[in-house]
C-alpha cells in the first residue's frame, strides 16, 4: 500500500472521539504548549488537514477537550440519600481529580468557548436538582458557578510554573530577615504550621468556607417571607 492510501485509510477511520482522546494523551506529554496540530497528526499518523475534517479550528478542538474533562468527572443530580452539600462536596472533588490528571487542564476548562449538547444537558440536570432541593434557579446558577471557578482558581496556581517568592528554597530566611518579626512572624509561622497553600489542607478549607457560604445564603432565602411556599432545603 503507498503512503499515499495509508494516509488517506488513517484518515477515514478517524472521528471526533479518537481525536480528542489522542489531543488528551499528548496533552499529557507536552502540555497545551506542546499540543500541536502538527504534534498531534503526527500521533494519529495523518496528515494536518485531516484533522480539519473533524475540527475546523484549534479552538474548536480545545473546547472538546474541555468538555471531555468536565464529563470525565462524572455529571448528574445527587445519589438517593444524598444532601445537597454531599453531592456537591463529591462532584467539587471529582471534578479537582479530573483536571489534576492533565497538566494544564484549567487554563483549556477556563478558556473553553462552547461546550456539547450532552454536557449543557447535563448541567441543566443538575440545576433543576438544585431547585428540587430548595434553590431558585439563580442561586443554583451561582451556586454552582463559584464553586467551579473555585476549583479552576486552585488548579490554575498549582498547575502554572510561577510560584510566589515564599515558595522558592531558601525564602524563609530571606522573609525572616525582611519581617520585624523574624521567624515569629504570623507569615512565616502560617507557612510552618499549615505548609504550602496549595496543598491539599488549603483546598479543603476554601472548599469548606464556599460551602457554608452556600448554605448561609441558602438560609437566608428560605427565611424570607416572600419565599414561603417554597420546597425547604436539606440544611445541614
Amino acid at each position: 500500500m503507498s503512503q499515499k492510501a495509508r494516509n488517506e485509510e488513517h484518515r477515514t477511520s478517524l472521528n471526533r472521539a479518537t481525536v480528542v482522546q489522542a489531543a488528551m494523551a499528548l496533552l499529557k506529554k507536552v502540555g497545551l504548549d506542546g499540543l500541536t496540530t502538527r504534534r498531534l497528526a503526527d500521533a494519529l499518523e495523518v496528515k494536518s488537514p485531516a484533522l480539519y475534517w473533524h475540527f475546523r479550528s484549534k479552538q474548536e478542538l480545545l473546547d472538546a477537550m474541555a468538555d471531555q474533562l468536565i464529563r470525565e468527572a462524572g455529571m448528574g443530580p445527587p445519589r438517593s440519600g444524598e444532601t445537597w452539600q454531599q453531592w456537591l462536596a463529591r462532584r467539587v472533588h471529582a471534578y479537582r481529580a479530573s483536571l489534576l490528571a492533565y497538566p494544564d487542564s484549567a487554563r483549556i476548562v477556563t478558556e473553553a468557548q462552547q461546550l456539547s449538547p450532552t454536557a449543557i444537558r447535563a448541567f441543566n440536570e443538575e440545576l433543576a436538582a438544585m431547585v428540587a432541593l430548595g434553590f431558585d434557579p439563580v442561586q443554583a446558577l451561582r451556586t454552582i458557578t463559584a464553586l467551579t471557578n473555585y476549583v479552576n482558581g486552585f488548579i490554575l496556581a498549582e498547575q502554572s510554573s510561577r510560584r510566589p517568592a515564599t515558595q522558592a528554597p531558601g525564602s524563609r530566611d530571606s522573609l525572616a530577615a525582611l519581617l520585624s518579626e523574624g521567624p515569629a512572624a504570623p507569615l512565616l509561622v502560617a507557612f510552618a504550621e499549615g505548609g504550602s497553600p496549595y496543598n491539599e489542607a488549603s483546598f479543603e478549607y476554601g472548599l469548606q468556607a464556599l460551602m457554608e457560604g452556600c448554605a448561609a445564603a441558602l438560609n437566608r432565602r428560605t427565611d424570607d417571607p416572600d419565599t414561603m411556599g417554597r420546597s425547604p432545603s436539606q440544611a445541614p
